[in-house]
């Protein structure tokens, strides 16, 4: 890959989808263990609706694990796609005054031209060094699209 497609990569956490991939396998595993074993068990009671709500809670964990596990940012010409657990915003690159990932901080967080700030899922803290380097390439990029000065 040249620099300039390392540089424009797609911003993606590891541990976070490692995590999500695991708990979907286990839901899954769990969901159909529970829908054949339980109406089978001596003085229980588990008909067609308990197993037909076991399958809805489990598509509805599924669900939220693969938002999560799709959390990203998408670096391009005009700016940055984020993805984030519930909403996906598009951000030019004027629009983002700095990139922050102060102590604490559990992923990266833009401050905005407008005042506001945009939460980044998909650079985590919890993906150690990696983050730091990706919150680095990250300023890079809005540093990199800034332009001259006015």
């Amino acid at each position: 890959m040249s620099d300039y497609q390392d540089l424009h990569a797609p911003f993606r956490p590891r541990s976070a989808r490692a995590v999500t991939l695991v708990l979907g396998v286990l839901t899954v595993v769990g969901a159909i263990v529970i829908v054949i074993a339980v109406p089978r068990m001596a003085n229980v009671t588990f008909g067609a609706a308990d197993q037909l709500g076991t399958v809805l809670i489990a598509a509805g964990i599924c669900w939220g694990l693969w938002r999560q596990g799709g959390v990203r940012a998408v670096p391009g010409e005009r700016g940055l796609v984020v993805r984030n657990l519930v909403h996906t915003r598009e951000v030019e690159w004027a629009e983002i005054v700095s990139v922050n990932f102060g102590d604490g901080s559990p992923w990266v967080q833009l401050d905005l031209s407008d005042g506001g700030t945009l939460a980044v899922m998909a650079v985590q803290r919890a993906d150690g060094a990696r983050a730091a380097a990706e919150a680095s390439r990250l300023a890079t990029l809005v540093a990199l699209h800034e332009g001259p000065s006015a």
